[in-house]
């Protein structure tokens, strides 16, 4: 009886390094090898390679709205940046707080709320860089992709924009084999459907995507089609100078280019489903949704986050005819050149805790922690 065993409220913002607690570091390495939510155990780790920090996450299990009646459950979200740390940080710590305000309004979790989050989070933060446009005009570069779940009466809800992915591995109880299952829609130009569905949307535009060094980008700039953040491209007013050069656009442009609608999906989780994988794409270029429900499967729960990475790592060393133990020795900044930033975060379901009444005192916060900065 997992949720019981537990102590009744455990917050923290992953920072500290007296325990795991809150996770432990080791190198470019944080991680939380094994905790308790309101439904099951997690495992959360994260590497970093670029010089500062961009992926962001956090694990909130407990009340999902201010309403003492409200609902219960485990919210996850992954938030991988891009251009700097700026829109993930913001995104963890403010996108939990405005599925509360809404999940209250709403008096339950809904994909309208969820919604209605991801679209506010947006809007905060599209404020803010106007606030910061004369001082800080480069924030209109900076965004980020953002993938959240949420395990809510039995129902697991996937709302996500970029390319951040969350796997379900569903076991078969006869063959004892395990089968991964995508969850979330991607939003990146690399996929035919989207590059379609951009130019649907700017049917006037030719270079609504353009193949540069056989790479697919959207205005030849950016892979993701929906992030948070990424002023430059949704609102015309921040596409010229101060902003650096290489980010204008030669004309201006009268509708958003990057949209921050989310897919959302609703799956109602079974005695077969044991666990999600959530991580940003730094994880899936170098291991199969197969592969990691494989890994998850075969091995113990405690520190199966971590062991995935290192997967992830052996991969993206082979790729360059390397051994992993050298390619740990690389420190942050040049280590972006063999792989990006990797944030995992495992959530294992015991679907006898579903609705169990116990689980509605158990509080659990949780950020992935940062190596080069305290802050989350």
């Amino acid at each position: 009886m997992v949720t019981l065993c537990w102590r009744p409220s455990v917050k923290g913002d992953g920072s500290g390094r007296g325990g795991d607690t809150n996770g432990r570091f080791n190198g470019l390495m944080w991680y939380k090898d094994l905790g308790a939510h309101v439904n099951g155990e997690f495992s959360m780790a994260v590497i970093q390679a670029n010089n500062l920090m961009e992926d962001r996450s956090q694990l909130e299990s407990g009340p999902l709205s201010s309403l003492k009646s409200g609902p219960h459950g485990t919210f996850i979200g992954v938030y991988d940046g891009h251009g700097g740390p700026e829109t993930s940080r913001f995104i963890n710590k403010t996108l939990f707080s405005n599925l509360k305000k809404f999940a209250s309004e709403h008096q339950e979790i809904s994909a309208d709320a969820i919604r209605k989050a991801f679209l506010t989070t947006e809007e905060e933060f599209l404020s803010l860089i106007k606030r910061q446009w004369n001082e800080k005009p480069q924030i209109a570069s900076v965004g980020s992709c953002c993938l959240a779940g949420i395990i809510c009466n039995g129902l697991l809800y996937i709302a996500n924009v970029g390319d951040s992915r969350a796997v379900l591995g569903r076991v078969d109880k006869a063959t004892k084999s395990i089968t991964a299952i995508q969850l979330s829609t991607e939003h990146n130009a690399s996929i035919e459907s989207v590059r379609d569905e951009l130019r649907s949307l700017h049917p006037q535009d030719s270079r609504i995507v353009v193949l540069k060094h056989n790479v697919w980008r959207v205005k030849g700039l950016i892979q993701v089609s929906r992030s948070i953040g990424d002023a430059y491209l949704k609102k015309s007013e921040f596409n010229q100078a101060p902003l650096l050069a290489r980010f204008r656009l030669p004309e201006p442009f009268s509708k958003p280019i990057l949209s921050a609608e989310p897919s959302i999906s609703v799956h109602r989780l079974s005695s077969k489903d044991q666990f999600v994988i959530f991580a940003s794409d730094g994880l899936w270029d170098h291991l199969s949704n197969q592969e990691a429900v494989d890994i998850v499967h075969n091995h113990p729960r405690n520190g199966i986050a971590r062991r995935l990475i290192e997967a992830a790592l052996h991969v993206a060393a082979k790729k360059r005819e390397m051994r992993y133990s050298d390619l740990k020795k690389i420190d942050r900044g040049v280590r972006r050149h063999f792989h990006d930033d990797i944030t995992v975060v495992i959530v294992f379901v015991d679907p006898y805790s579903m609705n169990r009444s116990s689980s509605r005192g158990s509080i659990l916060s949780i950020r992935g922690g940062t190596p080069s900065s305290p802050e989350s």
